[in-house]
C-alpha cells in the first residue's frame, strides 16, 4: 500500500497546525503532541495529501469526510478530560481519529458502517503500529455491545438525537462525547454518567455528516 511516506509532511508544517490549535483553545498538551505527530496525510486520498495539514474537512469517499484537525482536537480533548482508557468510537472513517485516541488511551474499539472506509482505516492504522485499536463493520447506532461498558465513547457522524443503545454501554464515571441534531443544525454535546444518570451539555455549533444506520458491504461482498 503507498502512504505515500510518513515523513514526507515536514516537520515544520504540523509544528504550524499545533500553533493554530493552540490559539483556537486546544490546550491539553497531549492532545496537541499527538496532533503534530499523527501523519494525517496518510488517511486522506492521494490528491488531497498537499491539504492535509489545513484546519479543515477533506472528503474521503462514499458521501464521508475527515473531520478539520480543530474538531478532532477538540473532541478528543473533552473525552481526555474524563482520563478514559477503554474507548468506542462510532465511524471509523479511514482512522485518522482512531489513531489519535490510540495514541492516548489504552484500548479503542471502533466501528464503521462502510466497509471499504474500514478496509483503508485497518491498513493505515497496521501502517502506524496500533496495536491497541480493533475495528469491526457494524451499525454505529448499535455501538459495540459485547465489549461494554465503555468510559469513552465519541461519535464521529450525527444521530438526530442520542442513540439509547450507546448511553447504555457508558460506564459509570464516562462520558460521550456526540454532534447531535439535523443536517442544518448540530449541537457537539458531552454526555456524562454519573450516579444519579446522565448530564448533559452543549459545547457549540458544529456540521458532520449524519449518522446512519445499516452497513454498507464493498461491491461484491
Amino acid at each position: 500500500m503507498d502512504v505515500r511516506g510518513i515523513g514526507m509532511t515536514s516537520q515544520r508544517t504540523r509544528d504550524r497546525l499545533v500553533r493554530r490549535l493552540a490559539e483556537r483553545g486546544i490546550d491539553d498538551p497531549q492532545v496537541l503532541d499527538v496532533m503534530g505527530r499523527v501523519p494525517r496525510h496518510i488517511f486522506v486520498d492521494e490528491a488531497l495529501a498537499h491539504r492535509a495539514y489545513e484546519d479543515s474537512a477533506l472528503p474521503v469517499g462514499h458521501g464521508q469526510t475527515i473531520s478539520q484537525p480543530f474538531i478532532v482536537a477538540l473532541m478528543t480533548q473533552l473525552l481526555m478530560q474524563k482520563h478514559p482508557r477503554r474507548v468506542l468510537e462510532v465511524g471509523t472513517g479511514t482512522g485518522y481519529q482512531t489513531a489519535v485516541l490510540a495514541e492516548l488511551v489504552d484500548s479503542v474499539f471502533s466501528v464503521e458502517r462502510i466497509e471499504a472506509l474500514l478496509v483503508r482505516a485497518r491498513e493505515r492504522l497496521s501502517v502506524l503500529g496500533a496495536t491497541n485499536v480493533r475495528l469491526r463493520l457494524g451499525d454505529g447506532y448499535a455501538g459495540w455491545r459485547n465489549e461494554a461498558p465503555f468510559d469513552g465513547i465519541l461519535v464521529t457522524a450525527a444521530p438526530r438525537e442520542i442513540p439509547t443503545a450507546l448511553t447504555d454501554q457508558l460506564a459509570v464515571g464516562g462520558r460521550m462525547v456526540v454532534p447531535v441534531g439535523s443536517s442544518g443544525t448540530q449541537e457537539l454535546k458531552i454526555i456524562d454518567r454519573t450516579p444519579d444518570g446522565l448530564v448533559s451539555e452543549t459545547i457549540e455549533y458544529v456540521r458532520f455528516v449524519p449518522l446512519l444506520k445499516g452497513v454498507q458491504p464493498m461491491e461484491g461482498g
